[in-house]
C-alpha cells in the first residue's frame, strides 16, 4: 500500500514538472508599440497593436575545447610590437621601485610611532573641547582605526619590499 502511494506521488510530481516545463516552452512573445512609439516585448498580447513574434528555439552548442598552452607558448604569444627592455634598465627600475617602497615604509613607520605615542595604550589625554565623554570616545575610536590602518600599511609595504628583486 505505501509503495503504491509513493509511486503515485512520484508519477504526479514528474507529470506536474513536465507540464510546467512544456508550458514554459510554449510561451508566446508579442511586440507592442506604446503611445510614444517605443517598442516593448510582452508575454501577453492583450494590448491593442501587439503582434506575435516567432522566435527560434534555443540551440545549445558546446564551445570548442582549447588546447593547453605551456608557459613558453604563452610567453611566445606576446605581440611582436610589444616593447622589450634590456636587463640593466629593468634592474634600474626595480632598484628605483624598491627605494620608493623603502621611503614609504620609513614614513609609515614614523607615522605609526607617533600614533602609538598619542594613543597611549588606549588612554590618550583628554583635550579641552572634550567635556562630553562621548566625544572623547569617538576620538579614541578614530585614533584606533588610524593606528590599525597604519599597521596594515606597514605590513603590506614589508610584503611588497620582500617581493622585489
Amino acid at each position: 500500500m505505501k509503495y503504491q502511494l509513493k509511486r503515485r506521488l512520484l508519477v504526479t510530481v514528474l507529470l506536474a514538472t513536465a507540464a510546467v516545463y512544456a508550458y514554459a516552452q510554449m510561451g508566446d512573445v508579442y511586440l507592442c508599440m506604446n503611445e510614444n512609439g517605443v517598442k516593448e516585448y510582452k508575454n501577453t498580447g492583450i494590448t491593442k497593436g501587439c503582434k506575435k513574434v516567432d522566435l527560434p528555439g534555443i540551440t545549445m552548442i558546446p564551445a570548442p575545447k582549447r588546447p593547453l598552452q605551456t608557459a613558453s607558448a604563452r610567453q611566445a604569444a606576446s605581440p611582436s610590437d610589444f616593447p622589450r627592455i634590456d636587463g640593466g634598465t629593468q634592474k634600474a627600475r626595480d632598484s628605483d621601485r624598491k627605494q620608493i617602497l623603502q621611503d614609504e615604509m620609513k614614513t609609515e613607520e614614523e607615522k605609526l610611532a607617533d600614533l602609538k605615542k598619542a594613543f597611549n595604550n588606549g588612554e590618550p589625554e583628554r583635550q579641552g573641547g572634550e567635556r562630553n565623554y562621548a566625544k572623547y570616545q569617538d576620538r579614541v575610536a578614530s585614533m584606533k582605526e588610524d593606528l590599525d590602518r597604519t599597521e596594515k600599511n606597514v605590513e603590506a609595504l614589508k610584503r611588497e619590499i620582500g617581493n622585489t628583486r
